[in-house]
């Protein structure tokens, strides 16, 4: 089964507001098998919305729309999907109940425009809300799954895990999705390709990735197979000729940042790390304690980042501070050698 995800709302189209559910939903979606072929943003308008469901319906057995199901007039998701899908709405009673006694353990009347929250396409099933008042929809159509769920993540997450992975489950074709990820460091993009293409190309599955992220060159390989065991051979057998072509450059089969990388082998040798900074500002040392554990390698550092501070440090020469100060070179080797030492940096 292939899906589709449409996020609906117009502040998503701006540079404000980021669609995060779908990160979710494809993550849990995988963890069936169900592979995620298409995600659209739509703005706040019914012909738009309508648009993107009809081209969805002839593509996905899957689609799953996220926001547009609150009480104000911009909310069209539900009247939206029901005039494509060519339903009815009606208001259900017991979802309108379940509204109604949400409001009142918060001492709120039901207003007027709350009632939309209770209307449902007909022939649809209602999903609970436990944290808000907009019901997710689950409508079967033409065999193509359709399925509304409220845009706050907070709703969104509690009620797909709730309801929908459970039925999702039921229906998905047996299928089992397996990533591996390896992150390359000192060879750029264009050169890991051209050791990795003539090993990759020969598969169709695993699909091979190639992303340029910052510090490093990452290789995703994405398994499909009827199941975990089986996916995971085919990782491994594209896997290891990758592993070959590239060598040493490779620092991370299992996802690990660099940082994490040098500090396990920092541990494994019981070595320890300090660092005495000027114009990164502190970023090593940010980079170093990203993750928890870092005080079983890593000390500490300072930052010096100002020229007229300089002289005040024990380890650094005046003459050093004087001309190399804003420069690379000699004067960092005092402020290794003084944290090496164990000694404090700054004069009384």
């Amino acid at each position: 089964m292939d899906a589709e995800i449409i996020a609906v709302g117009s502040e998503l189209l701006t540079p404000f507001y980021l669609d995060t559910n779908s990160l979710f939903l494809t993550d849990r979606l995988n963890a069936l098998g169900i592979e995620v072929r298409f995600k659209t943003v739509v703005g706040d308008r019914a012909e738009d919305l309508g648009a993107v469901l009809r081209q969805g319906l002839l593509r996905s057995g899957l689609i799953i729309l996220t926001g547009g199901l609150g009480p104000t007039e911009d909310d069209l998701t539900r009247q939206a999907v029901a005039e494509v899908l060519g339903r009815s709405l009606h208001e259900d009673p017991e979802v309108r109940r379940k509204i109604e006694e949400r409001l009142a353990r918060f001492g709120r009347p039901m207003a007027e425009n709350n009632l939309r929250q209770a209307m449902l396409p007909e022939g649809a099933a209602w999903l609970e809300n436990k944290h808000g008042t907009a019901p997710g929809i689950w409508i079967e159509h033409d065999h193509v799954l359709v399925v509304l769920l409220p845009g706050p993540p907070g709703e969104l997450e509690a009620m797909f895990d709730a309801f929908c992975m459970p039925r999702l489950a039921q229906v998905s074709e047996g299928q089992r999705i397996r990533t591996r990820v390896y992150k390359v460091v000192g060879l750029p993009e264009s050169e890991v390709d051209k050791r990795a293409a003539a090993v990759y190309k020969a598969y169709t599955n695993p699909a091979t990735t190639i992303l340029a992220k910052p510090g490093a060159i990452e290789i995703h390989l994405r398994a499909h197979a009827p199941s975990d065991e089986q996916a995971d051979a085919l990782l491994a057998e594209l896997g290891d000729q990758i592993e070959l072509a590239l060598g040493e450059y490779i620092f991370s089969a299992r996802g690990e940042s660099l940082e994490e990388v040098v500090g396990m082998y920092l541990v494994m040798r019981q070595k320890t790390l300090a660092v005495a900074e000027s114009c990164s500002g502190g970023l090593l040392a940010e980079r170093l304690t990203q993750k928890s554990g870092a005080s079983d390698f890593f000390l500490g550092g300072a930052i010096c980042y100002s020229n007229l501070l300089k002289p005040g440090w024990r380890a650094c020469r005046p003459h050093c501070s004087r001309s190399m100060a804003p420069f690379p070179g000699p004067w960092r080797r005092p402020w290794q050698r003084a944290f090496a030492r164990g000694r404090g940096l700054l004069s009384a």
